[in-house]
């Protein structure tokens, strides 16, 4: 029976439902770990992939760490150029839970996604389970991005969707924050079966 409590479950994708790692690249580029952490931490930073998920283009992202750091310049250029090694494939575990909610005909499915316009549609060619969404909505695309108040709103007012009956899933906490600062239910999602527990919880799965 529906939980009258909830229309709409807005997923976030990267690390929720897509595996997606930077490390999976690297650790092919570098010959430890410990380098693998260093370029991810100094030089490909999370701040810098995320410019080009607020709507930088990827070759301005590029260039612009090239001139900073000409020592580095093919793993530079190999964070896009090689992105799709950064893929791990869907979380399956995740995948089904969506396919329950969708089958099960009683929630409006929606994502909301920081990710680079550029290389969205590569996961969308390689994953059919986007196609179940009632709506996504990319930060490259918006040049907007979670955790800004404004990108949600752009979420509600797109697909008329009340905050008071949505609930959203994220695996950042700063943007479980921001959602929930906003009057947005969230689940901090850690993993499949403690998402699984807290849906159970709320009555949005049976």
């Amino acid at each position: 029976m529906k939980n009258h409590a909830y229309h709409s479950v807005i997923f976030d994708l990267g690390a929720v439902l897509v595996d997606w790692n930077p490390r999976y690249l690297y650790k092919k580029i570098f010959a430890t770990p410990e380098e693998v952490e260093h370029f991810l931490e100094h030089i490909c930073t999370s701040d810098w992939n995320e410019a080009q998920d607020e709507g930088r283009t990827l070759q301005e992202g590029t260039d612009l760490l090239v001139s900073q750091f000409p020592e580095h310049e093919t793993s530079i250029r190999a964070f896009y150029g090689r992105w799709k090694e950064m893929l791990g494939g869907p979380i399956p575990e995740t995948v089904k839970i969506l396919q329950q909610l969708k089958e099960s005909g009683q929630y409006k499915l929606y994502a909301l996604t920081n990710w680079s316009n550029e290389t969205f549609p590569i996961a969308l060619m390689e994953y059919k389970f986007l196609q179940w969404f009632d709506g996504i909505v990319v930060s490259g695309k918006e040049k907007l991005r979670k955790p800004s108040h404004d990108f949600y709103q752009l979420l509600l007012d797109r697909y008329e969707v009340n905050k008071a009956n949505t609930i959203f899933i994220d695996d950042n906490l700063r943007n479980v924050k921001a959602a929930e600062a906003y009057g947005i239910e969230s689940i901090h999602f850690q993993s499949p079966a403690q998402l699984e527990e807290e849906l159970k919880k709320r009555g949005i799965l049976n």
